[in-house]
């Protein structure tokens, strides 16, 4: 009984890692995880985070970003400067030729979803489109994961707009 509920456990845990480990692809550029963390209620802007890899031999740029979820959508960055942490959109990412770019909470570029038309739950999915100067659009699907990390979210720094 001990194996069968053991094997029933690794069963699941395999396939929550197989769907939370999500994929896409477009052209030369990769992109990894595209993720969200939770919100609570009342919240009116979250943070979505991916990793974006150009494996090609051409420069290109992620410019837009879009999803039904917010009234908005925007690119980010934070960075130091100095002893504070300054945050401000920016109109595009520059993808080089084999250069990777991860999107983490805390710090460097993020996802602004802004004007939430729902509250982010741990489990819930939704589509975001990502438009890049040559690659061209592609829809990929965010999974909301619960927010246990204990550093600051883009989304809680951001809830002023």
């Amino acid at each position: 009984m001990l194996k069968r509920n053991l094997l029933i456990l690794l069963s699941a845990l395999a396939l929550t890692s197989a769907v939370q480990a999500h994929e896409f692809k477009l052209g030369d550029i990769q992109i990894g995880h595209p993720y969200a963390r939770a919100t609570v209620p009342q919240q009116t802007s979250g943070g979505a985070f991916l990793a974006l890899e150009n494996t090609g031999k051409t420069d290109d740029k992620l410019i837009k970003v879009e999803s039904s979820m917010a009234n908005s959508v925007e690119i980010h960055n934070m960075e130091m400067v100095g002893d504070v942490m300054k945050m401000r959109e920016v109109d595009l990412i520059d993808l080089k030729a084999g250069s990777k770019i991860s999107m983490k909470p805390g710090g460097g570029y993020h996802i602004m979803l802004i004007g939430l038309k729902k509250q982010l739950n741990a489990g819930d999915k939704f589509p975001l489109t990502l438009q890049f100067e040559k690659a061209g659009k592609i829809e990929v699907m965010v999974f909301v994961e619960a927010n246990t990390n204990t550093t600051p979210a883009a989304s809680d720094m951001h809830d002023h707009h």
